[in-house]
C-alpha cells in the first residue's frame, strides 16, 4: 500500500507498507513493513508524516494486519504507536539493525503468540536495503 500526502496540488510526502512475515512458533504471520516514509524538506515539520503514518496505520488495521515494522528513530516513532520489538518477543531479519531502531505497531489483529523473527521480502535484500552497513568495510 502506497499513500501520498500533497499540500495545493504538489505531493509532499510518501509512505509505503510492503509485505513482509513472521516466523512465529505456531505458523508463518502475514504482516506490513513501512518503508519508506519521506516529506519534502519545506513540508516537514507541520504534521504531514505523522498523518501519513496514522493513515497508512489505519489502512493496515482496515486489511486486518497484526502488526507493522520499521527500521527507523526510536525518538520520533515512538511518538506515533510504534515500540521497540526486541524488548516484546520480535527478532530483527538482520544483525546490522539496531536494535532500538527495530520498531513495530500492533494492531487490532494482533495475538500474544505472534513473536518471532521478521522475515524481509526479496526486494528488500535485492536492493541492500536492510539495517545499516560499515562504511569503512565496504571501501576496501
Amino acid at each position: 500500500m502506497s499513500f501520498v500526502a500533497t499540500v495545493e496540488g504538489q505531493v509532499a510526502g510518501h509512505v509505503l507498507l510492503s509485505a513482509g512475515r513472521l516466523d512465529a512458533p505456531r505458523r508463518i504471520v502475514d504482516v506490513l513493513v513501512l518503508s519508506p516514509l519521506g516529506v519534502l524538506p519545506q513540508f516537514q515539520n507541520q504534521g504531514i508524516g505523522t498523518r501519513l503514518i496514522e493513515h497508512a496505520l489505519a489502512a493496515a488495521d482496515a486489511q486486518n494486519a497484526p502488526l507493522v515494522f520499521l527500521e527507523g528513530s526510536p525518538r520520533y516513532y515512538a511518538k506515533r504507536g510504534f515500540e521497540r520489538a526486541d524488548t516484546i518477543g520480535f527478532r530483527s531479519p538482520s544483525l546490522r539493525i539496531p536494535p532500538p531502531a527495530f520498531q513495530v505497531a500492533r494492531l487490532a489483529a494482533h495475538e500474544p503468540w505472534m513473536t518471532g523473527t521478521l522475515v524481509y521480502s526479496d526486494t528488500f535484500w535485492a536492493l541492500d536495503c536492510v539495517g545499516l552497513r560499515d562504511a569503512e568495510a565496504s571501501t576496501g
